[in-house]
């Protein structure tokens, strides 16, 4: 990859959960003893699902809700309660079961015109951070089988944008739009960590990994934080076309802890 990165292989899909979580609630309480709060950038999709599950029983009693200000990526263009919401399934997952207040909670509107709902996100974005590049302290990105972070596809505009923090983008590929954070944002993030689990995504990540230089057309490459660090969590499965020297540190499941 063009940015050096810390590499974590688990046992299956249950400890990268679980690990997952744990490094989240680290991550957290790490910045709200440095800064009084702490701002997190979180993901959707199927991924983090257990992760985010897992992160409200492992935050209970570690983490206190009212400093932790909670942000989304991106979104689809779906009200809250379509399964489509990446909103929705945050909220069912982790957000309903945690006390965390509600004006901490920051999430774009999808069910508003795409247009809209991403100037909205804009103007909470730059309300919050007090500047036009957030700089969140934690970013949470899933990978595409073709490469895409957030809504950051390959071919489209929205890789390009180098002014807004948020946008509105058409992805073609499933002819529809969606909100998502831009690439200023994600580099100017304190930590950005990957997750990646199954077989699926062996063979993008092999590829991201290999990367000696940022390419358009595999948008994980153009992850390079000016200032901040890159960390991947991922499973065997995913991690099995990588090789054992792009392995900084491989786990087991871990000792004699449930991971479910």
């Amino acid at each position: 990859m063009a940015v050096r990165a810390t590499i974590n292989v688990f046992k299956d899909p249950d400890a990268l959960a679980l690990e997952t979580a744990r490094k989240l609630c680290d991550i957290m309480n790490q910045a709200v003893a440095a800064r009084g709060v702490c701002s997190l950038a979180l993901a959707g999709g199927e991924t983090p699902r257990l992760a985010y599950r897992l992160l409200a029983r492992e935050g209970s009693g570690r983490v206190d809700w009212n400093k932790i200000h909670l942000f989304f990526i991106d979104e689809r263009m779906a009200p809250p309660d379509n399964p489509q919401s990446n909103f929705g399934m945050v909220r069912r997952e982790l957000l309903s079961l945690v006390p965390v207040p509600e004006s901490n909670i920051h999430r774009v509107r999808g069910e508003l015109a795409p247009d809209r709902a991403a100037e909205e996100y804009r103007i909470d974005l730059e309300t919050f951070f007090a500047h036009p590049v957030p700089r969140f302290d934690l970013i949470l990105l899933g990978l595409g089988e073709d490469g895409h972070i957030a809504s950051l596809f390959p071919g489209t505009a929205a890789l390009d944008e180098e002014v807004r923090c948020v946008v509105a983008v058409f992805v073609p590929k499933f002819k529809s739009w969606r909100i998502t954070i831009t690439l200023p944002v994600i580099n100017n993030s304190r930590a950005v960590l990957f997750l990646v689990s199954g077989a699926r995504k062996a063979s993008i990540l092999k590829q991201v990994l290999a990367a000696d230089r940022p390419v358009k057309h595999i948008p994980a490459t153009l992850v390079v934080p000016a200032d901040g660090t890159v960390e991947w969590m991922l499973d065997e499965d995913a991690a099995s076309l990588i090789g054992d020297q792009n392995r900084a540190v491989s786990h087991e499941n871990p000792q004699g802890k449930d991971s479910r």
